[in-house]
Formats: C-alpha cells, structure tokens, sequence
C-alpha cells in the first residue's frame, strides 16, 4: 500500500474483502507505462481460490486512460468472465466514460459479462450453470 496522496502517480490499492469481493482502486494514468501492472494485480486477484464473487475497480482517482488502458480493462474484464466473476467499474470519471461509450464497450463493465450463465463452459457453449456456492 502506497502513503503518496498525489493522484497523478500511479498506484493500485487492491483487497479483497469479508464478502468475497475483490477490489482495485485505481490512482494515476492507466497507461502504457501501467497497463501491465494494472492487468497482473487484476489476474493475481483472479487466480484465488475461490475466484472472488465480484471484482470492483474504483476508478474515482483515475486520472487518464489511453489506448493501452483501455487495453488492458479489456483484458481484465476477459479474465473476469473466464473465472466467472462479475466486473463492475466503480465512480467512472467522465473521461473514462466517454472512452466506453465511443468505443462500444460500456456495457462490458456493468458487471453482466462476467456471471457464469454468460461464461462458455467447457464446451465453448455460453449458459453454463452457475458454479457451486454461486448464484
């Protein structure tokens, strides 16, 4: 955990809580200087065992996101829904909201993509049943 304060450099805040959740708070530029650090701390989160019941990024410190931010929220969000865990994008600033409408992806981030019912199964078929302990 970082003690700066200063929002303009970069830093990730990861938990995960009591209830299952997994959560990054996102401070600084989400760029090509942090995209790959950004997408290893979201798999890292996703490799538990169990998956987390959701993974929630808090993007209110978010300063900028540029072609390789958005890049790797992609890439997260495709790993969110392998390990059928639902993705929402917390205190979206309008910069970053602008980008997900413009390039069609807003929908990705509302936390439906990732539910298992969405997530192919074994068979490549999507609707698979939900894991146990999942609804």
């Amino acid at each position: 955990m970082s003690t700066t304060s200063d929002d303009s450099v970069f830093h990730l805040d990861t938990a995960l809580d009591a209830t299952g959740d997994a959560h990054i708070r996102i401070t600084g530029d989400l760029d090509w200087d942090s995209a790959d650090e950004f997408t290893e701390a979201a798999r890292a989160l996703l490799r538990a065992d169990p998956a987390p019941r959701r993974l929630r990024l808090d993007c209110a410190r978010l300063t900028l996101c540029d072609s390789l931010g958005l890049a790797s929220l992609l890439m997260v969000q495709r790993a969110s829904a392998e390990a059928g865990t639902p993705l929402h994008l917390d205190n979206r600033p309008e910069a970053l909201r602008r980008l997900l409408d413009m390039t069609g992806t807003a929908e990705l981030f509302d936390g439906s993509a990732g539910r298992a019912a969405d997530a192919p199964d074994a068979s490549g078929e999507a609707g698979a049943a939900p894991p146990p302990g999942r609804t």
